[in-house]
């Protein structure tokens, strides 16, 4: 299957992810933050990027345009929960402006998250 980086300061969520992607035959590398996930990308060259939006140190806007730029045809999805509905729904569309590839709007379901990595990846 794929190599997926998920980037997320909720280590309950990130390992959730790890988890999910794992048991569908994916492997997966997780990073804590903006900083964190650049430098796993660097080392692991994913196929796929699963990142939350509101981070500390880089927020994944910042990650999105990043790798787009190095990597314009990257897998990428957002994802985000925001404090607010509206922010979350701002910091989706946002991300979707860039270029990505999929949104996810916290709480997901494992479906929708399956649906999404498949979507993204042209599987």
């Amino acid at each position: 299957m794929a190599k997926i980086l998920v980037i997320d300061d909720e280590e309950q969520l990130r390992d959730l992810l790890k988890q999910m992607l794992t048991r569908d035959g994916h492997e997966v590398v997780t990073a804590f933050d903006g900083v964190e996930g650049m430098r796993a990308f660097n080392q692991s060259h994913p196929d796929l990027v699963i990142t939350d939006i509101i981070m500390p140190n880089k927020d994944g806007i910042e990650v999105i345009t990043e790798l787009l730029c190095r990597k314009p045809n990257l897998a990428i999805i957002a994802i985000s929960g925001g404090r607010r509905a509206i922010t979350a729904e701002f910091n989706l569309e946002s991300a979707e402006l860039l270029g990505v590839k999929g949104i996810l709007s916290k709480p997901f379901t494992r479906d929708q998250l399956r649906e999404a990595v498949n979507q993204a990846l042209g599987l």
